[in-house]
């Protein structure tokens, strides 16, 4: 494994110039924009003073939607029941979506000294975070019973055994088809796809010149990558490998590529999305005949479309592959050298990490009420059953048949991040030979490995 640095896994060098190195890396895997403001940071992310900030894109906010004021008044009474028997108070900063997602404000904030004490992490952006230093080791607040409770959720946010962010959620990706569209084509359940040529024969023949067959995620990012890896995946297909080496440029990861390229090239998927970008508005405007999705979805259909008809099924896959699906969901964490590291662990602990009842209460209101996911704890997955969180088709569907096949989200900082995501654009919509993109890829991510310092990469 990747492992250099310390015995702690922290980079071998100094604080301030790896907090720098590491938070200043966002430059190459955002907008041109993000680069000089995060430059200049002098690398403290260091804050002072006043109440604890907890940033986040949930709250507290009014909205036309039900489903976003609920999620806001999650976080509100959440915090609320903090401030009311806590010494240390916080405060909810809320950020819109597309600022905290694809901005340069929250990188930027940590690295010139005023980042936040709490605040959301996805796993694909944890090592930018905690090689950054600036992740609060959150076990010594933890009962080991909490700590197993978790079980595998918590491996992409350990290093050397230490936890440093606590999930609140388990996203599992599959495809979401349209059951109308599918009936009108003569096709019935017993022709859902089990392979990719399968999946590609019905995209096909189901896409018209204002429906596309199939989606597969076009702007570049985390998120984008993110959708893909399963398709590599499937096929034996790595970044890295079990001893962390560069594996990238490989046949599973051709296939993959090839997959989406074909699906563009043959016009089955949109070279961009949808003009109703938005699940719901894509599907009930006719626009779209099956699309990769998230299990997030099922409470967004069930706010805005609840008589709407629609399916999932697992993602298909290549011949002599096995199924294999991608598990998001975002993450609590503390802000090590924030205005109060240990006040901001114990929080985060306090609200989803805790044997008590009132903590793994949350997390089933958060799951199966608030939202639709599967919960990352065993306790709150068996309440939440109990309640019938899981009964419906779709959720038991995603419980049982789609989650347990999945891989958690990688956790590769931006350079690496940034060279896969250039494969995925040069190959689905520039026109690119997989071949050669793959092994471009491959190149820079052996480069970057050979002179990177910190935590393990796998």
């Amino acid at each position: 494994m990747l492992q250099h640095g310390n015995e702690a896994g922290r980079p071998a060098t100094s604080p301030g110039t790896s907090r720098r190195r590491f938070l200043t890396a966002a430059a190459g895997a955002g907008s041109a924009v993000a680069a000089p403001a995060l430059l200049t940071g002098c690398g403290t992310a260091r804050a002072k003073g006043g109440n604890l900030q907890f940033w986040n894109f949930y709250g507290p906010q009014r909205s036309p939607d039900p489903a976003v004021n609920a999620q806001s008044k999650w976080f509100v009474d959440m915090v609320d029941r903090w401030n009311a028997t806590h010494k240390a108070r916080i405060d909810l900063v809320y950020l819109p979506q597309a600022t905290y997602l694809n901005g340069f404000k929250l990188p930027a904030a940590f690295a010139t000294g005023e980042g936040p004490d709490i605040f959301l992490l996805s796993p694909g952006d944890f090592l930018r975070y905690y090689n950054g230093g600036v992740l609060a080791d959150l076990t010594p607040h933890m009962e080991k019973a909490a700590i197993g409770d978790f079980g595998s959720a918590l491996d992409s946010r350990k290093v050397d055994g230490k936890v440093y962010a606590l999930p609140m959620e388990i996203e599992p990706l599959a495809m979401f088809y349209a059951q109308d569209v599918w009936e009108k084509a003569g096709l019935s359940e017993a022709d859902i796809p089990t392979t990719w040529d399968q999946m590609l024969d019905i995209g096909d023949k189901l896409r018209t010149k204002t429906r596309a067959g199939l989606v597969f995620e076009t702007r570049p990012g985390y998120y984008q990558n993110f959708t893909w890896y399963p398709w590599m995946w499937q096929g034996g297909g790595e970044v890295l490998d079990e001893h962390g080496e560069v594996a990238f440029d490989s046949k599973a990861t051709r296939q993959a590529l090839g997959l989406w390229q074909d699906a563009v090239r043959h016009g089955i998927a949109p070279r961009t999305m949808p003009a109703a970008a938005d699940v719901i508005g894509g599907f009930k405007g006719g626009n779209v005949a099956m699309w990769q999705q998230g299990i997030w979805n099922v409470s967004s259909f069930k706010a805005f479309a609840p008589k709407y008809r629609y399916g999932v099924f697992k993602l298909p896959t290549p011949p002599g592959g096995r199924y294999v699906t991608a598990l998001g969901g975002w993450s609590f964490c503390a802000n090590a050298q924030g205005r109060n590291a240990e006040a901001a662990a114990e929080f985060c602990v306090w609200a989803l990490g805790s044997m008590k009842d009132d903590s793994i209460d949350r997390m089933v209101e958060w799951c199966v009420g608030t939202k639709s996911d599967v919960a990352p704890r065993d306790s709150a997955l068996d309440r939440g059953s109990a309640k019938g969180g899981y009964d419906s088709a779709i959720m038991k569907k995603f419980k049982d048949e789609i989650f347990p096949g999945g891989r958690a989200e990688p956790r590769y900082p931006p350079v690496v991040y940034k060279a896969i995501s250039d494969a995925i654009q040069g190959t689905m919509l520039a026109g690119h030979g997989v071949a050669s993109d793959a092994g471009r890829a491959a190149r820079s991510i052996e480069a970057y490995t050979k002179s990177y310092q910190g935590a393990s990469l796998i």
